[in-house]
């Protein structure tokens, strides 16, 4: 009886043995199959029966590295970032060393602007193969978009040394030698990778016309920028970069023949009529030419007209109008220009300027302080600063006075003058004890100092 029931259970576990393993037959013939399935989806182009095919397949193993990783391609190639992310991270985490996962997450987190994560995933890729010049490009790139473009240069080097003709490379190490202020590996870097991109790749002759207008190089920098702008005829932004160009050339009426034809070929673009205006300006500014500042003035007129006209655009109109003596109409150029973002720091200079002149120092005022304020460390402001405290002082604010005149004795050193000035502002704001050091240290180094002697006597007996 007992041998009977011993074969019995015997019998009975072999079939559960012979049940489990059918069952995980088939669970691994359908996870092929959807995995199959998928693949031919993405082949298809059809990702959303790619995903569900993955998915499914995920369902049936979720310890596969394979599934995830191709579901998180497919969300990759939708733009489905944070999806693609999950199944990558998922992927490595199950496979620590797979080169695509590491590859891909590095991809992701550079979609993502995470750029310090991505240096990290690419970094683990190059410990396990130092030969792949791809991933040492995007290790560049990568270490470059987070700032760290001398960190940048070893990898690219690298990849180059694999893949020479790798264009982009050459690309990313002109930027980083650029930044690093070495022009000329800059530009040689630059002038390979332009050499080597295809035709519909501008960025590389951007950048190398940007480094040779650093470098005051016109002639070949309008070369790039012709190039451009031949590779690229609709677009007017091009044709405005080449006046532009010509201008800081020197070669202004060049400037106006590109711009004019400029004009006829984009009759809609307000941009091309204020780059033409700024020609017409730049001129009149240097021969004195009222016949060009009137050209300016119409061009930038028109390009104001616009809706979507700049602050730049407003600016350079309340300067040209300025110029030509007609201030209230400057000043509302002027007022637009500082209503719109980004405001031009200079927008406010002016302003100042034709507010001062009619004798509103509360307006002029306030707007040298809203310059100072878009400034602020910059630009030297001692001048300026001055302007502020001499204002204050008579809008009967010597408090406010004080602190732009220590500004401008910070900026510009301890001129009699400005030491005068500083401590008439201290006596005016009640702070006696301020103004006689102040008057003590100008009269010890300049004793015959006439302004501080008279300063001095103003100062009340202890």
């Amino acid at each position: 009886m007992r041998r009977t029931a011993i074969v019995v259970v015997f019998v009975a576990l072999a079939g559960v043995a012979v049940a489990l393993a059918f069952g995980a037959l088939a669970n691994e013939r359908e996870f092929e199959r959807l995995i199959a399935d998928g693949d031919a989806a993405v082949a298809a182009e059809r990702p959303f029966e790619a995903i569900e095919a993955y998915s499914g397949a995920i369902s049936r193993q979720a310890d596969s590295m394979l599934a995830h990783y191709k579901r998180g391609a497919v969300y990759q190639s939708q733009n489905e970032i944070e999806a693609a992310l999950r199944d990558f991270r998922t992927a490595s985490e199950l496979d620590p060393s797979s080169l695509r996962a590491m590859e891909s997450l590095g991809d992701v987190n550079v979609a993502l602007a995470r750029y310090d994560r991505a240096v990290e995933r690419y970094e683990s890729f190059v410990g396990l193969d130092d030969r792949n010049a791809r991933v040492l490009y995007k290790l560049g790139l990568a270490r470059y978009r987070a700032g760290r473009a001398r960190d940048a240069v070893a990898p690219l080097q690298q990849a180059l040394q694999i893949e020479p003709d790798m264009s982009e490379a050459h690309y990313v190490m002109g930027l980083a030698r650029r930044d690093l202020n070495q022009l000329a590996p800059a530009r040689k870097s630059l002038e390979e990778a332009a050499r080597r991109a295809p035709a519909g790749q501008t960025a590389a002759r951007e950048a190398l016309a940007d480094l040779y207008l650093l470098e005051g190089d016109f002639g070949r920098a309008i070369n790039q920028l012709e190039a451009l702008a031949a590779l690229e005829p609709a677009r007017h932004d091009r044709a405005i970069a080449v006046g532009l160009a010509q201008v800081r050339a020197g070669r202004e009426d060049a400037a106006v023949i590109t711009l004019g034809r400029a004009v006829e070929r984009f009759p809609d673009a307000p941009q091309v009529y204020a780059a033409l205006g700024h020609v017409w300006l730049t001129e009149a500014q240097r021969r004195g030419d009222r016949i060009a500042l009137m050209k300016a003035v119409e061009a930038l007129s028109t390009a104001a007209r616009r809706s979507d006209a700049t602050s730049e655009t407003y600016a350079e109109l309340g300067r040209a109008l300025l110029l030509a003596g007609d201030r209230p109409a400057a000043e509302q150029a002027l007022r637009q220009s500082v209503a719109k973002l980004p405001v031009p720091p200079d927008a406010y200079l002016h302003l100042a300027d034709v507010t001062s002149r009619d004798g509103r120092i509360q307006d002029a005022r306030d707007a040298l302080l809203n310059y100072a304020t878009l400034i602020g460390d910059e630009k030297p402001l001692a001048n300026i600063a001055t302007q502020i405290g001499d204002y204050s002082i008579r809008l009967g604010e010597p408090a406010l006075a004080v602190r732009w005149f220590d500004r401008a004795i910070d900026e510009a050193g301890p001129s009699p003058a400005l030491r005068a000035r500083l401590a008439d502002a201290a006596l005016r704001a009640g702070d006696v004890a301020r103004a006689s050091q102040v008057i003590d240290e100008g009269l010890a180094a300049e004793p015959a100092n006439r302004s501080l002697q008279q300063l001095k006597r103003r100062i009340p007996p202890r």
